[in-house]
């Protein structure tokens, strides 16, 4: 009787995971940062006893561009950009009219993600925060989005969430941070959202979202001073949220990733300008483009090349000409060229016909009225080319789901969507990858 009574019970309280999933983001951090922390006298306990309780990457091979919207989408679906759709941070938006527009549409996505995926199986599934999740198939949904970091942001930001989500949070913890604002303080109040979020609704699965870390290294330069105080207020929030969430779930399994590496950079040049001069850009008087043939879609280290005309020959070898001018003049400090044939190989968005990987130190940069070189804009960048050991991500994971425990080696970023629904105990249609842990 008392076993038909807990089945009774259990069939009445709705599906349960094979284990709980807490997904936390931390942008741009590098694997090194962490597993060598006592090297550069670097506290990280939260990270380090995920370390030694469960496992971890050396480093995660990301997808190409190694950007933060691509990325995560990879992260919740195990498709490179070519499968999934979301090839850039921005929008291609050569006219400018998208007044710099991110790819935050979860529409966008053309592939299933774990949301989905954990949804269909009739798991209860949360959000903070994460890249391209407005409108994203999840039952508690605070999604990230801005447009200038105005007031009438947060009326945005209430619109797009689960409706009544927000003001019922905010009249317990205050107001919820701005979508712009990637200053540590907010990323420590999204984890008190966080936190209350997963204690009110006990989600199945759970993704957060960290800016911080990515916002000091492009300000500071990977490795400062200032980057590595960063990490550590970063990993005490995660012991705090974790903590929290394992009140909540006791069977919880957490896992820790980034979606790209770091590098310094010193140097900008100017990509558009030989565009313009080729007569493959036509702006006007003020600078605003009127026209275009050929539009670099700049990448962080890196830049597609969006042709109007992808299948003229002749527009084609236009362009193929002009880049291999650039890559001969060192002052540019191209690296590679690569065509619309290694792009695919790589996985890259299919709206690219080349890409345009940068040199360590260079970055295009987004002033075609500058000069050939500047001092960069930033003093450390991604965007480079996967291949790159600087670009690799990390992934630390810790609780009863795992199938592999230590050191993972190298791991392909596509794995770690089937992993997570392995542990789930749902089916992400799609992913090619196989669990890597």
């Amino acid at each position: 009787m008392r076993a038909v009574l807990a089945a009774a019970l259990l069939l009445a309280a709705g599906p349960v995971a094979a284990s709980p999933i807490l997904m936390i983001s931390v942008d741009g951090l590098r694997p090194a940062d962490v597993i060598g922390a006592a090297k550069i006298g670097l506290s990280v306990p939260t990270l380090t006893a995920m370390m030694v309780k469960g496992a971890y990457a050396e480093g995660v091979t990301g997808v190409t561009p190694t950007l933060t919207y691509p990325s995560h989408v990879t992260l919740v679906t195990g498709a490179a950009p070519a499968r999934h759709g979301v090839g850039n941070n921005l929008t291609f938006d050569p006219a400018n009219i998208n007044q710099v527009g991110w790819d935050w549409y979860a529409e966008d996505i053309k592939v299933p993600t774990l949301w989905g995926a954990a949804r269909a199986a009739g798991l209860v599934t949360a959000n903070v925060h994460w890249p391209v999740s407005v409108a994203a198939p999840i039952d508690n949904n605070l999604p990230q989005i801005w447009r200038t970091g105005h007031e009438d942001d947060r009326k945005l930001i209430r619109a797009l969430a689960t409706p009544g989500l927000l003001p019922g949070l905010e009249a317990k913890l205050g107001p919820y941070p701005q979508g712009i604002d990637e200053e540590v303080a907010a990323d420590e109040d999204r984890v008190r959202f966080a936190a209350a979020l997963i204690a009110e609704k006990k989600p199945a699965f759970t993704t957060v979202y960290l800016a911080s870390v990515d916002h000091y290294e492009h300000k500071f330069g990977p490795g400062s001073p200032e980057v590595l105080a960063t990490i550590a207020r970063n990993d005490a929030m995660i012991g705090r949220l974790v903590a929290a969430a394992r009140k909540a779930e006791p069977d919880l399994t957490v896992v820790v990733v980034s979606d790209h590496g770091f590098q310094p950079v010193s140097t900008d040049v100017n990509l558009i300008a030989p565009f313009i001069a080729a007569g493959l850009i036509t702006v006007d008087a003020s600078g605003k483009v009127t026209d275009w043939q050929a539009e670099p879609w700049i990448m962080g280290g890196s830049a597609g090349v969006v042709l109007k005309r992808p299948d003229d020959a002749a527009l084609v070898a236009k362009v193929a000409g002009l880049l291999a001018t650039l890559k001969a003049d060192p002052d540019m400090g191209v690296a590679e060229v690569l065509d619309a044939q290694a792009v695919a190989r790589l996985g890259g968005s299919p709206m690219c016909s080349f890409l345009v990987a940068f040199r360590p130190g260079f970055e295009p940069g987004h002033d075609p009225r500058a000069a050939k070189q500047m001092p960069s804009t930033y003093k450390g960048m991604h965007g480079y080319l996967s291949s790159e050991p600087a670009m690799r991500s990390s992934l630390f994971v810790e609780g009863p789901g795992l199938g592999r425990r230590g050191d993972l080696g190298l791991v392909d970023m596509r794995s770690i969507a089937p992993s997570i629904a392995r542990i789930l105990g749902v089916k992400l249609e799609g992913a090619k990858a196989l669990p890597a842990f």
